[in-house]
């Protein structure tokens, strides 16, 4: 197994993607520290996980605070002696429109994304830097933290920053041989479970059916376990290498996002003056601004909600 003797920490893993990344992690020999908020729910991932012969502990507290890292770093040296592996996954949602987000929607959301993967980067980053650990940090990223999404200001904002926090960081822990890269899931949960465009997909997933070719190939959307496998992949040392990176994976694609790139430049001698724009702006950029959030094909008839 090419985990063995690795031990990793995945928060918010009770259930979900989380669970997938940390049954699969174990199912590489692993040991893995399971995160989650309920007690009961941390414990049936436990005995998930070691029922398939595996090894896990769990540690039941929210993620955001510096305690709770301290928390999760300590028992995985506690119990399994070192840490290797962490992987930023615990997340909220509280989905308003700008006008209707309370400042506590907003709060929670980045306490928890936001605040709780540079808490626990910091606290893992820090263990692995004065063990002399060549550690794999990976946290977790969304299309809409890459594009935008209606109604998700502060998951959007909180995802877009852990992308950025992993550009820095892969700069920063390069020197001790610490890696740090972002993965964007596209897959069925609890989130996209509630979109009717998914509906068909995640109804033959709930069955325990194959999702349809048009999901799997043509979007990039899967199952939890679709994801899983890239998770254990950037935790071993065949993956070494790779580090500041955004990958998308769902279903049957795999992606490498780009860094935001100019795709226009122009000059005007003695800058850019309101006349100048006023003159040039326009015509100079039309054909270069860029679409906010995503657009999705048509759905095929069969695959067309029920009313």
């Amino acid at each position: 197994m090419s985990l063995e003797g690795k031990v990793a920490i995945v928060t918010g893993s009770g259930r979900g993607l989380g669970l997938a990344y940390a049954q699969e992690l174990a199912r590489q020999g692993a040991s893995v520290v399971v995160n989650d908020v309920d007690a009961a729910t941390a414990a049936d991932a436990v005995a998930s996980i070691e029922s398939a012969g595996g090894k896990a502990v769990a540690v039941v507290a929210p993620v955001g605070s510096t305690e709770t890292a301290q928390q999760l770093v300590k028992t995985a040296v506690d119990t399994y002696g070192r840490l290797d592996v962490l992987v930023t996954n615990a997340g909220v949602l509280r989905d308003r429109t700008l006008w209707k987000m309370s400042d506590d929607d907003f709060d929670t959301v980045i306490n928890v994304h936001l605040r709780g993967t540079f808490t626990c980067v910091r606290e893992a980053a820090t263990y692995m830097r004065e063990n002399e650990i060549a550690g794999r940090i990976i946290c977790i990223g969304s299309p809409a933290g890459q594009r935008g999404n209606f109604g998700q200001t502060n998951y959007t904002a909180a995802k877009a920053g852990i992308v950025a926090m992993v550009r820095t960081w892969s700069m920063e822990l390069k020197k001790a041989g610490i890696t740090a890269n972002a993965v964007i899931p596209v897959a069925a949960t609890a989130m996209t479970a509630t979109i009717p465009y998914f509906a068909a997909a995640v109804a033959a997933d709930e069955a325990g059916e194959a999702m349809p070719p048009f999901f799997r190939h043509d979007l990039g959307f899967g199952t939890s376990d679709d994801v899983a496998g890239l998770i254990a992949y950037l935790a071993s040392d065949d993956a070494s290498g790779i580090t500041g990176q955004s990958i998308g994976v769902g279903g049957d694609r795999l992606q490498v996002w780009s860094y935001p790139e100019p795709v226009l430049t122009a000059y005007h001698d003695g800058g850019w003056s309101y006349d100048a724009l006023t003159d040039e702006f326009t015509g100079l950029v039309s054909d270069a601004l860029q679409a906010s959030g995503e657009t999705f094909p048509p759905l095929p008839d069969e695959l067309q909600p029920k009313a």
